[in-house]
């Protein structure tokens, strides 16, 4: 299941969230938190739904069709986050990937300011592993976390507030493309690394990651197994990028075949 916003473009949230699951061979549920108006260029509007809106949506999934796995993107403001966080406790649902999604690649804010500290508090605790990208970690830790060394340093504060796992992608970094990984119950940090892809299709690759990191786990993958699968995974999309729109074009998720 995802909880997310909408992308009218199709290539985030999810729209990518949901192409992801089937390229997985895994099938698909969502619970929309936000509207949003936005092409490859940026988010022209955004409307968040009512956080009972939100609960209702989770509560017909949970209650009708089995959920071995969630993951979290755009929860747009503090109400949602609770009510989302809410569910969660009440069905026990696991394992969680939360996308702490607070800016677009755009620059457009797709989390309210107020709302960070209740993501930190609420919903860090239940998840599984969480998946910011550098910028994501910089400013939920207010320090930077643009090198290796800071993201080092930045994934194991993380793990501090309270999620079982931490991945830092590294996606924005100079030359290799390197992920920082660290499972708070060994304490061991590991990064994955890959040859960087040159393309200018990256929209949707947040979500596509998080995406086939739940994916895999629902699979029955442990957690750094999934990690890398998700890494690979990207990579691929991101390679196969489709040549769309007038801003960065959409990762293709598409182009693997079911696992």
């Amino acid at each position: 299941m995802t909880i997310a916003g909408s992308d009218s473009s199709g290539g985030a949230g999810i729209a990518a969230d949901l192409k992801t699951f089937a390229a997985f061979g895994v099938h698909g549920t969502c619970a929309i938190t936000a509207i949003t108006a936005q092409n490859t260029g940026g988010v022209q509007q955004a409307y968040p739904l009512p956080p009972e809106l939100v609960a209702a949506q989770i509560d017909s999934i949970i209650t009708d069709l089995p959920c071995h796995a969630a993951k979290t993107g755009m929860l747009a403001t503090a109400e949602i986050i609770r009510a989302v966080a809410e569910r969660v406790r009440t069905y026990n649902i696991e394992p969680l990937v939360v996308d702490p999604v607070m800016v677009a690649t755009s620059g457009s804010r797709l989390l309210a300011e107020e709302a960070v500290e209740v993501l930190v508090e609420e919903l860090f605790p239940l998840a599984t592993v969480i998946t910011p990208n550098i910028a994501e970690a910089a400013a939920l830790l207010g320090r930077p976390a643009g090198n290796l060394d800071q993201m080092r340093a930045a994934v194991g504060a993380l793990c501090a507030l309270g999620p079982r796992a931490v991945v830092i992608t590294g996606g924005h970094l100079c030359g290799e493309a390197v992920d920082v990984f660290m499972d708070s119950r060994s304490g061991q940090i590991h990064e994955l690394s890959a040859p960087r892809v040159t393309s200018d299709g990256t929209h949707g690759s947040g979500c596509t990651f998080a995406a086939a990191l739940a994916a895999a786990l629902a699979k029955g993958a442990g957690l750094r197994e999934a990690t890398q699968q998700a890494k690979e995974f990207t990579a691929q999309a991101i390679t196969t990028a489709l040549p769309l729109g007038q801003g960065p074009g959409p990762v293709n998720p598409g182009a693997m075949v079911s696992r």
